[in-house]
């Protein structure tokens, strides 16, 4: 089957996506025609990597999956597999309900998945990959799974316990993608702050950002959905002593009235929240935080919610998003809690949330009108270079529209002055 063109197709979230990346490495170096999300598939095997975390996001995923099977009865195709979490979740159901595709793997089988197709067992290191992204920055997956089990999440049920990954293979990894051309690494985990537990017996988080940021060669370090309990707070240190490491931490609080973080199971109170805020801030001066916020949880009346919409106020999150509770099987929450807060008053609540949040990032994004930053460009289009801060996580976060004033290149840095912001959207000129 050598020289047989393949197309990976990934849904879900970028740990998802480094994935890919393994499977893209594994078929080109079994001598593959490997592409990933290519638009002309005449003929391809296609890989599907799924996502099952929430309820669009597996609909996404079996309308893809269907999408792909009448591309085959079509003869446009010669086979499907599918690969992930949905189908490590659900795999014997949808082999019954689908029976069209070719083959069924998990979220960690895909080595057996190449193999099986190829023919031929790869001996390829096991971090090697082929990078999607634009070349200059990579995420860097640092663990599987998560041992927190908070009543709204499938995740420990799909990907298993947490299990870290050794630093020495971490940062050789680094080493060699800086010597491929990568600048920014963006550091993700189901749950950051407990890296290391499960293999040295402490929070290793800081020791590894640390290490990171000594490579030579390595210009931007963003850390990708901390867990606030057991937050370790050396790694506030980290952040202040490495320039390279960015002023930004993506940490979930989900919400922040007691009885309701109870019944979400976060183990932590919202006093205690509050407090890892302010803390944060006052030890990081120009601490950007990106949150993410649940409303609709069982439990949550509009006193609740009041409160949460106050603290969103109060706190004024940099960067913020939000979604309505929905609710996943064999969780604890289904268990434990009925669903009965009807979609229309989540859906409600959410639109609330998220209006009071534009007002605050456009607020945000005016404060740095006048101001130099550094920026990375990412990409060009017929009016504007596009780049990012080091606040700004790629796709999720605001960008910064370059007049093109001068030539730029791709991946390069670059201060500009910013000369007008929108809510998701800085306006710059290159500085003289």
């Amino acid at each position: 089957m050598a020289g047989k063109r393949v197309n990976v197709i990934t849904l879900g979230c970028s740990k998802n996506l480094v994935d890919s990346e393994r499977v893209l490495k594994l078929f080109i170096d079994a001598g593959f025609d490997a592409h990933h999300e290519a638009k002309h598939v005449d003929g391809d095997i296609v890989v599907i990597n799924t996502c099952g975390f929430i309820g669009d996001a597996k609909e996404e995923s079996i309308e893809t999956i269907l999408e792909h099977v009448e591309a085959k009865k079509a003869k446009l195709l010669s086979a499907i597999y599918v690969m992930g979490c949905l189908s490590e979740r659900y795999r014997d159901d949808l082999m019954m309900e689908i029976p069209e595709v070719d083959g069924w793997y998990g979220k960690f089988d895909w080595n057996k998945l190449v193999s099986d197709i190829t023919l031929n067992a790869q001996s390829t290191t096991k971090y090697d990959r082929i990078i999607t992204t634009p070349s200059h920055h990579a995420y860097l997956k640092i663990a599987e799974g998560c041992n927190r089990f908070c009543s709204f999440c499938a995740i420990p049920l799909i990907t298993g316990r947490f299990t870290s990954r050794p630093i020495e293979e971490i940062t050789e990894e680094v080493k060699m993608l800086v010597s491929r051309g990568v600048k920014e690494f963006n550091i993700i985990a189901q749950d950051l702050s407990s890296y290391g537990l499960d293999k040295y017996g402490e929070m290793k988080l800081p020791e590894l950002v640390d290490k990171i940021a000594n490579i030579s060669g390595v210009q931007w370090i963003r850390l990708h959905y901390a867990y606030p309990a057991q937050f370790p707070m050396e790694l506030l240190d980290v952040m202040v002593r490495h320039e390279n490491v960015c002023k930004y931490l993506d940490i979930a609080l989900q919400h922040i009235n007691d009885n309701v973080l109870k019944n979400m199971r976060r183990h932590i109170t919202g006093d205690e929240t509050r407090e890892l805020i302010a803390e944060m801030r006052r030890r990081v001066p120009g601490l950007h935080l990106r949150t993410t916020l649940m409303v609709g949880f069982p439990g949550e009346g509009e006193r609740e919610f009041e409160e949460l919409l106050n603290f969103v106020k109060e706190q004024r999150f940099e960067r913020m998003g939000a979604f309505a509770y929905c609710e996943e099987g064999d969780t604890y929450g289904a268990k434990n809690f009925k669903d009965d807060i009807p979609e229309e008053v989540k859906q409600e609540r959410l639109s609330k949330l998220m209006a009071i949040q534009e007002e605050i990032a456009l607020a945000s994004n005016e404060s740095k009108i006048g101001q130099t930053l550094r920026i990375i460009i990412d990409r060009e289009d017929n009016d504007y270079y596009i780049g990012r801060t080091q606040w700004d996580s790629p796709e999720v976060d605001p960008e910064v529209l370059v007049e093109k004033d001068l030539d730029l290149k791709i991946g390069e840095f670059y201060n500009v002055t910013i000369k007008s912001a929108m809510p998701f959207e800085l306006i710059a000129t290159i500085c003289d």
